[in-house]
């Protein structure tokens, strides 16, 4: 027992040494490529194997041949050993660059994809399924953020427009009027008055807007009924429809408490409401709902505008849609669904808008209040 006991100490001592000095290879080479340190590390197994070996030959006398044919066999499986350090090294480190070339590409603004062949390694293989998945997110990422870039060069583009309109006008009108050319002084004053209205509604909606991007509209939640929120919206909407021959329909409303901002709330189902008439041909209908839901309250407006391109759905609550080229002022600057879609989010809720027979409907989901 302890002659053995002898022996793994020698053994323990040899390959310790060979492990210090393979430890301190790796600490300078730390910075070379995968296939160094491979065989560094392959080395150390040989090494700390031949130093053990040779120390424990040593101490028992071997005879010079034995000597020889222990130490044969150890350079052999060194040598082995090393030759597979070096191919697992090389096939590593090429799968490396690879990988690292097709990362650059999707850095660069490409798309990942990834080398052919099977992986060298687990981690290898992770790493590229972890590279793709980034590389998804990162596509996804660039195309909102150029679809938000359409958007607000759409939007400036048509604000441009919208106030470049009224202001000629008034220019006009109030040159007329200074010179004493305007024949019907009064109508030119109530139509300076229209457009001044008008204008003021659209910078209104340009800083409501500007602050629901910002994260700065503070909300005064209370509790109120959908009967509340569908008769003021009705009223509020009334003598619009009646100025476009429209019908205003709002007979399904169940009664589900809810917690929200009553203004801006308010200003939500205005927007719904006025753009619904607006799109409603006369003698068509507008129908406004309110009914309970798994998720809460689900505040409905059904027009009879014929519908839109489902290729456009997508885009309806974007900052500047307005569904068709023309920029004319019933249009609108296309901000009064992006509001719509901000307040109903700041309120923990989502709006969404689906094609009907003759027309859409536009819906706002909202948590239904507690209790």
């Amino acid at each position: 027992m302890t002659d053995i006991l002898l022996i793994a100490l020698l053994a323990f001592l040899g390959a310790a040494a060979a492990g210090l000095l393979g430890a301190l290879a790796l600490r300078l080479l730390r910075h070379r490529p995968l296939v160094v340190s491979l065989t560094v590390v392959a080395s150390v197994a040989v090494a700390a194997m031949l130093a053990g070996t040779l120390t424990v030959a040593w101490a028992m006398f071997l005879s010079p041949h034995d000597l020889t044919v222990v130490t044969t066999v150890v350079a052999m499986a060194a040598a082995v050993s090393l030759a597979t350090a070096m191919l697992l090294g090389r096939w590593v480190a090429a799968r490396s660059r690879e990988l690292t070339l097709a990362a650059r590409s999707f850095g660069e603004g490409g798309t990942f994809a990834a080398p052919e062949g099977q992986a060298t390694t687990a981690e290898l293989a992770a790493l590229t399924r972890e590279l793709a998945a980034t590389s998804a997110k990162l596509e996804g990422s660039r195309e909102r953020e150029r679809a938000l870039e359409r958007s607000r060069r759409e939007l400036v583009a048509w604000i441009s427009h919208d106030l470049r309109t009224p202001l000629t006008g008034l220019r006009a009108m109030s040159e007329a009027l200074e010179d004493g050319m305007a024949a019907d002084s009064g109508r030119y004053l109530r139509q300076i008055r229209r457009e001044v209205e008008r204008m003021n509604d659209m910078v209104g909606d340009l800083f409501e807007l500007s602050r629901i991007h910002a994260g700065s509209l503070t909300l005064t939640p209370t509790r109120v009924s959908a009967h509340d929120l569908v008769g003021d919206a009705l009223a509020g909407a009334d003598p619009l429809a009646r100025e476009h021959g429209v019908r205003l329909v709002g007979d399904r409303v169940d009664a589900v408490p809810v917690e929200v901002d009553s203004k801006e709330m308010g200003r939500v189902m205005g927007n719904l409401l006025i753009n619904a008439i607006r799109r409603t041909p006369a003698d068509g209908t507008v129908a406004v709902a309110a009914q309970r839901s798994p998720d809460g309250l689900v505040l409905s407006v059904t027009d009879g505008c014929g519908g839109i391109p489902e290729e456009d759905l997508a885009r309806v609550f974007d900052t500047g849609w307005r569904g068709s080229p023309a920029r004319t002022p019933p249009a609108g600057a296309g901000l009064g669904l992006a509001i719509v879609r901000g307040i109903v989010e700041a309120h923990s809720g989502r709006a969404d808008v689906r094609n009907v027979a003759g027309g859409c409907c536009f819906e706002v989901t909202l948590p239904q209040a507690p209790g």
